[in-house]
């Protein structure tokens, strides 16, 4: 698994990055999932997110590995590994998008910025335009990230087996958070 993360993040280096400077970049980013249903919530989290930022073109990209995802009871694990997001067959997550208003951040000032961010998702090989609101907190330790996606189970074609329709919603909550610290090179 840490050789898996550790790839990850050497591809987000190279598909991103031909110069470190203004660049801010982490692997151990967290990502929360969480559905709200009629009779379970179900949430999981995990903090092997590979994420990048370009301070100077707003650009933003992250990735988690599915299989990293750990839930309160193993057999939710195993059923959205299996079931949902079919891991062995579509074994990562990815977003890679850019902040539009990216001219209204001061990187070099500490503060609390919002950040309008769009891009395409890729979750269970379907990939969609999407678009929210975080924040970039800029500090003199790094940039700490947040923000929140809400999805659709239907839109990402993962199926509801009927048996469990009323335990697992199709609105799914994507909440990314990180500490990216600045490249030097």
């Amino acid at each position: 698994m840490k050789k898996t993360v550790a790839l990850l993040a050497s591809f987000l280096l190279l598909t991103i990055l031909t110069q470190a400077q203004g660049k801010f970049f982490t692997k151990t980013g967290k990502i929360t999932i969480y559905s709200n249903a009629p009779l379970e919530d179900i949430e999981a989290s995990t903090k092997t997110v590979a994420a990048i930022l370009d301070a100077g073109s707003g650009a933003v990209q992250f990735q988690v590995l599915m299989k990293s995802f750990e839930f309160k009871k193993a057999l939710m694990q195993e059923h959205f590994n299996s079931d949902y997001v079919e891991s062995d067959k579509f074994p990562a997550g990815e977003f890679k998008g850019s902040i539009t208003n990216n001219a209204e951040i001061n990187y070099s000032k500490p503060g609390t910025y919002t950040a309008k961010i769009k891009g395409k998702l890729t979750i269970h090989g379907v990939t969609r335009d999407v678009s929210t609101t975080g924040t970039v907190v800029v500090a003199p330790d790094g940039l700490k990230t947040a923000s929140v996606f809400n999805i659709t189970l239907n839109d990402y074609n993962i199926k509801r087996p009927a048996l469990v329709k009323d335990k697992v919603s199709n609105n799914i909550q994507i909440s990314v958070d990180c500490k990216l610290d600045a490249l030097n090179g």
